[in-house]
């Protein structure tokens, strides 16, 4: 599984992600990108799973069609304390995700 932190995704919360493949977008070249040149560029790059806070994307987007897993992040603020308390439930949903999917993890 190869998996995306979008920009508005502290790059450190990578380390909370051992074990599995994590690039940020930055690290690539690719913020800034709207998202639906992110999801393209994704698929063309082998990336299945994008991790954002981006609440709105799920409707912005045809995910089922993108055939991405996408995972939003619901905390108070984008700070790492805060979205370090949601990794837990991310690898969890990342253990059972479904390809064309939007899961939640927080409140």
């Amino acid at each position: 599984m190869r998996i995306l932190l979008d920009e508005c995704v502290p790059r450190p919360l990578k380390r909370e992600l051992a074990g599995f493949d994590v690039v940020h977008v930055t690290e690539i070249g690719w913020a800034g990108r709207r998202n639906g040149v992110l999801l393209a560029s994704m698929r063309e790059e082998g990336f299945d799973t994008l991790v954002t806070v981006d609440r709105n994307l799920q409707f912005q987007q045809n995910i089922p069609a993108a055939g991405m897993v996408v995972v939003v992040l619901y905390a108070r603020t984008n700070r790492i304390p805060e979205l370090r308390q949601l990794m837990p439930a991310v690898r969890d949903i990342l253990a059972r995700a479904k390809p064309g999917s939007v899961y939640r993890a927080g409140v």
